[in-house]
């Protein structure tokens, strides 16, 4: 019906849309129109103005819900990758440190970075034995000295304590199995994992156990000791952190290999190699990982422990390769499960050739095998290789010089003042040149030697495979 030349129009109650009065229908949505009063043209115009801004103020709401949320989940992604694959906002506490005190060996490779070195330089051994001390079984612990004791283990199954300047006996722990992990001291505990599962903790001047805690694997790592926290390695492929009053666990960090190398800390960050093949940095307070280094492709173990220098973090492949990586670095996402995908489209000239493994530094082929982790003292490296002892300049990436030995070297060396300690498997422990790498004496005390060499007080104590531990001054 129209009014003159304007149309009279009825509001759809489905859809509110103004339709011409005379249709039975709504012409937008079909809906059956009712018999009803009619709106002029203009209220109709009113009505479809309402509709529209109604219509925008809606499209308005749901823009802005969806930008927001859209900015919400960008931000939380965002957030978690800046967290756990940057140092944004993890940063590991600086303090987090603990060493050997001033002049003793209480820990394997002497301190928590492993350096193998030790400031005790003023007197050293000249070649002579001591003293001598005979196991029932191999030894291939490091000794640890601490307050004028010398302790160790051995495959006899005993953890001893010696006193460091005549050898004798002081007590001894019978274990359920061999001792080749070397033991840690620390605030007057002995900590030391043994072939029977279980982790101990030892008054260090009676002896007597205070707890033990058993990781159903054998423990091959030597702990490391920071903060009242106990950090070791098992052969059940996991990084294990434990109170060290109480023995109680704190966290657990499982890699894809039987970890027998010793962490290292420096900085909040642990460091710890695996038969894996990969190295990992791990957040020394909750276990998180921040780093884990695979120089890919690769099928070789990382059984020596990493040392921490100055600007890196320094390990060995059995392969014989020395890496140097960045301990700060952390992971892109995704980039192991990635890389082989990225590697063979690289193969077939379908991509650019992938990024280098996050972390990588350098790597320097030294020899054919390498079991020896690093001694660093300067800019100097020193390492077993294949039958030798070498040097290399950590700046330059060169060797400097090389020892032979007549067997092979599996032992970490000590450094002390200007010399390098290393034993052999031929029977014998070697004091060479720090400098020339020329030898200053050997001593022969006869069967292969497994255990690397600790200093105190001017003495050198290092156990054989003939089941004896000397004492060399």
């Amino acid at each position: 019906m129209s009014t003159g030349d304007k149309q009279d129009y009825i509001v759809c109650p489905f859809c509110g849309k103004p339709t011409p009065a005379g249709k039975e229908f709504c012409r937008f949505c079909w809906g059956r129109l009712p018999a009803g009063e009619s709106i002029s043209e203009d209220e109709a115009e009113q009505v479809r103005r309402e509709i529209k801004a109604k219509s925008r103020r809606r499209i308005i709401k749901i823009a802005a819900a969806y930008s927001g949320t859209f900015i919400i989940v960008a931000a939380s992604i965002a957030l978690w990758m800046l967290y756990n694959y940057t140092n944004v906002f993890v940063s590991s506490p600086q303090t987090f440190n603990s060493n050997s005190p001033e002049g003793q060996w209480s820990m394997a490779r002497h301190d928590l970075l492993r350096s193998g070195v030790t400031s005790s330089g003023d007197s050293l051994p000249q070649g002579e034995v001591l003293w001598t001390f005979s196991t029932g079984g191999l030894i291939q612990s490091s000794a640890a000295i601490s307050d004028g004791t010398v302790y160790f283990g051995s495959r006899d199954g005993n953890i001893y304590a010696l006193d460091a300047a005549s050898g004798t006996k002081r007590w001894a722990y019978k274990t359920g199995s061999w001792v080749d992990s070397s033991p840690v001291v620390s605030d007057g505990v002995v900590y030391c994992g043994v072939n029977d599962t279980n982790f101990y903790a030892l008054d260090a001047y009676t002896g007597e156990k205070l707890w033990s805690f058993d990781t159903t694997s054998r423990i091959v790592s030597s702990a490391a000791v920071a903060r009242n926290i106990v950090y070791f390695g098992t052969d059940d492929s996991a990084v294990y952190a434990l109170d060290a009053r109480s023995g109680k666990k704190l966290w657990e960090f499982e890699t894809d290999g039987y970890v027998s190398s010793s962490p290292a800390i420096a900085n909040g960050i642990v460091y710890v190699n695996s038969d894996d093949g990969c190295l990992y940095a791990l957040e020394a307070h909750t276990g998180k990982l921040r780093l884990r280094f695979r120089a890919y492709p690769t099928g070789f173990s990382f059984y020596a422990s990493p040392t921490v220098g100055a600007d890196a973090v320094y390990f060995s492949a059995v392969n014989g390769i020395l890496y140097a990586i960045d301990g700060n670095d952390r992971n892109w996402l995704f980039e192991y499960q990635f890389k082989p995908y990225w590697l063979q489209l690289w193969a077939m000239d379908l991509a650019p050739a992938p990024p280098l493994p996050s972390g990588f530094l350098w790597a320097q082929k030294l020899g054919n095998s390498i079991m020896s982790s690093p001694a660093i003292a300067g800019d100097t490296l020193y390492i077993g290789v294949d039958s030798s002892l070498v040097a290399v300049d950590i700046k330059s990436k060169t060797k400097l010089w090389s020892f032979k030995t007549g067997g092979s070297v599996r032992t970490s060396p000590a450094v002390a003042g200007n010399t390098v300690y290393i034993g052999s498997d031929d029977g014998c422990v070697y004091a060479v040149d720090a400098t020339s790498g020329s030898e200053l004496w050997h001593v022969e005390i006869g069967g292969k030697i497994s255990a690397s060499p600790t200093l105190d007080g001017g003495i050198l104590y290092i156990g054989s495979d003939n089941g004896i531990l000397y004492a060399i001054k």
